[in-house]
């Protein structure tokens, strides 16, 4: 099993390309104003992606998640990562998010970390070797500011 990231994509209807200064701006003005730290976090985020780019996708990414998956090398560990998107999504799509997840789980380790599908809570659900697992882990700020671990030490 790999020790470090070998794939990072990232998947949206519209991607946002960090060097292109008006879509940096549009992206910027989305962040509240009285939440400086936001500002701050996203700023050096942003630093980060020119540093090391992600590779950025633009389409639905439920639809295309299981094409990209096959690109992610054997032994290495899948990880999908979303977080407030979930709560703008229908129920018909979360369901297919969960299914594809459990489908590429059927083969693969999975890794998938979450909130806003069935509740406001951030979620670690996995498969290893096949067998499913599900974990609440934490309560979580809608804005990403804070989170509070709920973990247990049996996991």
């Amino acid at each position: 099993m790999s020790e470090y990231v070998s794939t990072r994509i990232g998947f949206d209807l519209n991607t946002i390309d960090l060097n292109d200064e008006e879509e940096k701006l549009w992206l910027k003005s989305l962040i509240w104003p009285e939440h400086r730290e936001r500002l701050f976090m996203f700023e050096e985020a942003a630093g980060y992606m020119k540093e090391d780019p992600v590779r950025l996708v633009d389409g639905d990414g439920i639809s295309l998640l299981s094409k990209y998956v096959e690109e992610v090398p054997e032994d290495n560990v899948i990880c999908i990562f979303h977080t407030h998107v979930a709560n703008q999504m229908p129920k018909k799509k979360h369901d297919q998010l969960l299914q594809t997840v459990e489908t590429i789980g059927e083969k693969r380790d999975v890794f998938h970390i979450y909130n806003n599908i069935q509740d406001k809570y951030l979620h670690l659900d996995y498969y290893l070797d096949g067998v499913e697992y599900r974990n609440t882990i934490a309560k979580t700020d809608g804005h990403g500011r804070w989170f509070e671990w709920l973990l247990k030490n049996e996991m």
